[in-house]
């Protein structure tokens, strides 16, 4: 049996702020006030402000002296930056994992299931979710966890989330590209780093 996951006060608190930036609690260009979340949960103001150094980090917010922390004004340009890194770091990943996913996509192929019911309800949530997961486990697969770190260093599913929420960037149908690339990977397509890569920039705002 998996022990549960136990997550520090910071990322619990990091989590928090997130979803309200995501969820449109925070705006851009709005202030986020460390001693109000600290009061709201009620924990001290240090691991907040750790917290928020973190999502600095991501480009999600940006402080000054003087005018404190707010969200980031993020424009598509911005968005975008990240995508062609995110693209060649799947690109290599789906050369390492290429051997193992042929013989086995079962870490895939649930995420894919679950994005042709996300596509059929139009549910923006779970196609975030499950995109991302999807391209988690294809990361997961190369068995680098260099390359693990730095993937998930990038805030994916965050910027994945602000591009549908603030910019409209919607797929027509998020299943049936993913199936495509586990159809790639079973039969062994060589192009198949090339495939992942064109997918990814695919998904990329546009300024």
């Amino acid at each position: 049996m998996t022990a549960p996951v136990i997550h520090s006060l910071r990322e619990q608190i990091r989590e928090h702020i997130l979803e309200g930036i995501i969820s449109g609690r925070w705006q851009p260009g709005e202030r986020i006030v460390e001693r109000r979340i600290a009061t709201e949960l009620e924990v001290s103001q240090t691991p907040v402000r750790e917290a928020l150094r973190e999502l600095e980090s991501l480009r999600l917010i940006e402080s000054a002296p003087n005018k404190g922390v707010r969200v980031r004004n993020l424009t598509a340009a911005d968005l975008e930056e990240s995508y062609p890194v995110r693209a060649g770091l799947e690109a290599i990943a789906a050369e390492l994992a290429a051997q193992g996913l042929a013989e086995d996509c079962s870490a895939l192929e649930p995420h894919v299931s679950a994005l042709y019911e996300a596509d059929r309800v139009s549910d923006g949530t779970a196609q975030v979710r499950h995109t991302v997961a999807f391209h988690r486990e294809l990361v997961r697969a190369a068995n680098n966890s260099v390359l693990l770190h730095t993937w998930e260093g990038l805030g994916i599913e965050v910027f994945t989330a602000l591009s549908i929420r603030w910019l409209g960037t919607r797929q027509q149908s998020y299943a049936e590209e993913h199936e495509e690339l586990v159809a790639a990977f079973k039969r062994r397509d060589p192009r198949i780093a090339e495939l992942v890569k064109a997918h990814v920039l695919g998904c990329a705002p546009r300024a």
